[in-house]
């Protein structure tokens, strides 16, 4: 994993780029959010990037802000497996670390 230092804080923190768990019992939605790889899956959140919602209709099951995602991956946030997933889906490159051009 990478260090990135946040921007105002001071403090290096490995960040991660993850899905956090919303709705209720058999109708899971999700956000993707930036936040602290030490944090819960549903706890404190840097940065919302988006949500993805798996019940609805194909093309309307995903929205993402790809300038922030791109952001957050330049700086060294780790995405997880299934948000790697997701940004190919949506047509977003999910490779951390990459230069913003």
């Amino acid at each position: 994993d990478s260090n990135c230092s946040c921007v105002g804080d001071g403090v290096r923190r490995t960040l991660c780029v993850r899905l956090k768990r919303l709705g209720r019992r058999h109708r899971p939605f999700y956000r993707l959010n930036a936040m602290d790889k030490r944090a819960p899956r549903d706890g404190r959140v840097i940065e919302e990037l988006g949500w993805f919602d798996p019940l609805a209709p194909e093309d309307k099951q995903i929205s993402f802000k790809p300038d922030r995602i791109d952001y957050w991956l330049s700086v060294g946030a780790q995405p997880s497996r299934t948000v790697v997933t997701l940004l190919k889906r949506a047509d977003i490159d999910p490779t951390p670390g990459k230069k913003l051009g």
